[in-house]
């Protein structure tokens, strides 16, 4: 007998303004019981001591959340200048504190070498796995793991104010980055070490800070609904953005019904566009009749859309 799933089957993206305190599991976990949902995930883990953008991919979206794993992000952040710390937060021990004397022109030049395209050794207090466990895991049992320097970009990092031994930055950055790693370098060079104090996810990929939800906004609608005699997702639904929102960035590309059965069974097939790409690149791919987005395909050596993901709908939901 087949497991019974738990939840409903409901596909999109929630731009979650996470809270401070809470890690973004929790958040996942708090999305997920307000939709009632049977899968989700987040793209990209925000630290409890962090606050804004958390993109929330539920059901079939969650196929595609590695596209915004790997999309370009914008932070707001506060560097404590003075104090270095075990984890280069607030949440942190003090390893050493030195006196404050830089002048603003030194923090522009400090700032001025890490813009562009550098190297960064990810902090220990990352997620990133060695032999299957995250780095923090060895840190809290005061293993060090040596780590390799990865190629990172800084867009932009623009200082916003400065002020005795405090202050407050703009990072846009590639994949990759951690902010606590920027701001413990930042120290160094500036010779007095410094920790990050605050830190607001702004941006992710292109999405509209105008769309952000809260917690309490999912409670007071899920009340609401109560109050209402209708269902929750009646009015949660709604805050959803669409999966493809994730992967807009692709090219896209359009089968037409012909296609459209072998495609969804996993093979190779023609687009309606004649315009060649290269192979290996990755594509969008769209229903010509019904505009449904299908999925994303590869383009093989012969020129045609092969499924790589592909999303998987109710058998209500026509083709």
């Amino acid at each position: 007998m087949a497991r019974r799933r738990k939840g409903r089957a409901v596909d999109g993206i929630l731009l979650l303004d996470k809270p401070l305190g809470i890690t973004s599991n929790d958040a996942v976990q708090k999305v997920k019981r307000a939709f009632f949902a049977a899968k989700a995930g987040h793209t990209g883990a925000l630290d409890p001591l962090a606050t804004g953008m958390l993109p929330i991919c539920l059901g079939e979206a969650t196929k595609f959340s590695q596209f915004l794993l790997e999309a370009d992000k914008t932070y707001e952040v506060t560097a404590k200048l003075g104090t270095r710390t075990t984890t280069s937060d607030a949440d942190g021990e003090v390893v050493e504190r030195k006196p404050v004397q830089v002048s603003e022109q030194q923090l522009n030049q400090a700032c001025e070498t890490f813009r562009g395209a550098i190297k960064q050794v990810p902090s220990m207090f990352s997620a990133l796995k060695h032999e299957g466990k995250p780095l923090y895991f060895y840190a809290r049992q005061g293993i060090e793991i040596p780590r390799e320097a990865r190629d990172i970009t800084i867009f932009k990092l623009e200082i916003n104010r400065f002020k005795d031994d405090e202050v407050d930055m703009t990072v846009h950055c590639s994949k990759g980055t951690y902010i606590r790693s920027l701001v413990d370098d930042l120290g160094q060079l500036l010779g007095c070490g410094a920790f990050v104090s605050r830190l607001h996810r702004t941006q992710v990929a292109d999405y509209p800070s105008s769309k952000l939800v809260t917690l309490e906004t999912l409670e007071y609608l899920i009340e609401k609904a109560r109050q209402d005699l209708i269902e929750p997702k009646d009015l949660l639904d709604d805050l959803l953005l669409p999966m493809d929102s994730a992967v807009k960035s692709l090219e896209s590309r359009t089968i037409d019904d012909t296609a459209l059965g072998y495609f969804c069974n996993g093979n190779p097939v023609n687009s309606i566009e004649q315009e060649p790409l290269q192979c290996s690149e990755q594509v969008t791919v769209y229903s010509e009749s019904s505009g449904l987005f299908l999925g994303v395909a590869e383009i093989d050596a012969s020129g045609k859309v092969a499924p790589k993901r592909l999303v998987v709908r109710e058998p209500k939901q026509d083709l």
